[in-house]
């Protein structure tokens, strides 16, 4: 049995840093032409049980390369948050259903069953309330319907209750601006290696991509770097409109419409870094000021 466990450690370890090369590698062409930055859900490879399975990473630019970007391309932040667009689709109130699937990557899961397929398409808001104060989102219902249907039945089932906001991604850091949640695993301390990789057990697909621009107060689905209709219970909250040149990918479904000025202190209290996260960017940024999510209801 010990022999069994070094030799996990060692793929590992081996697997992680092959992942670390690929980001690299990505960060490097990006930079060559136009930045595509990737936000994803979870991170890197991981051991489980003696086996092996795939996750992924959160911000695809870290160390140097992250901070070179960043220093070509830095424009300055709306101070206020972005308009929802009239919506580029409209979901049909009778024949809109929603497929969900279980989550086949083997990452940590907090299991708390499926949606139901039928959207409510009545839901207008997402107040988050936080340890700071509530955060106020108006819904993209129409564009996103499977989407909002998602984050409303995990939030009745009180999934978000408690959790911690794993990410702070500045141009400094990471030649963006966001903050992710929605990993029910994280512990957001700067010391905690798998930070980024819990997810809800169930992934659905991508909705209006390109319907909202990703700028200052947008919310997205975090997703994959290698995937697509990967999407889960990671969202990210973009603080910036350096967001906005991240590649059209990842699904938004509403913008902040109260709670902002929340959000703009967590990002003049900076950032840690964890050295031990085990791609090196999964959730090696977490927010100095802890932001810890006591309750999340639509309505």
């Amino acid at each position: 049995m010990e022999d069994i466990a070094v030799s996990a450690e060692d793929r590992q370890s081996q697997l992680a840093r092959e992942h670390k090369e690929r980001q690299a590698k990505r960060a490097e062409q990006a930079s060559a032409s136009k930045r595509n930055v990737v936000i994803g859900a979870v991170a890197a490879v991981v051991v489980v049980a003696g086996g092996l399975f795939a996750g992924v990473t959160l911000l695809g630019n870290d160390g140097d390369d992250a901070k070179n970007a960043a220093a070509t391309s830095s424009p300055v932040p709306s101070e206020t948050a972005a308009a929802t667009p009239e919506p580029t689709f409209t979901a049909d109130p009778i024949g809109t259903k929603c497929s969900y699937r279980k989550d086949t990557s083997g990452s940590p899961a907090k299991n708390v069953g499926m949606p139901p397929t039928k959207p409510n398409l009545k839901l207008k808001t997402m107040t988050i309330t936080t340890n700071h104060g509530d955060v106020v989102i108006d819904l993209a219902t129409a564009q996103a319907p499977c989407t909002v249907n998602s984050f409303a039945f995990l939030a009745r089932k009180n999934f978000f209750d408690n959790t911690k906001c794993h990410r702070l991604a500045t141009p400094e850091n990471s030649g963006l601006s966001l903050l992710q949640c929605g990993d029910p695993q994280a512990k957001a301390d700067g010391k905690n290696r798998t930070d980024g990789q819990g997810s809800s057990g169930y992934v659905y697909d991508s909705e209006n991509l390109g319907g909202i621009p990703y700028s200052k107060g947008t919310v997205a689905v975090a997703q994959a770097v290698d995937a697509v209709n990967q999407n889960g219970s990671q969202f990210w909250i973009s603080l910036g409109n350096e967001t906005e040149q991240v590649e059209k990918a990842y699904t938004p479904f509403g913008v902040v419409s109260k709670g902002m000025e929340i959000l703009d202190e967590i990002v003049k209290g900076g950032w840690i870094t964890n050295p031990e996260d085990i791609t090196g960017d999964g959730g090696s940024t977490a927010p100095k000021i802890p932001v810890i999510i006591k309750n999340v209801r639509l309505s």
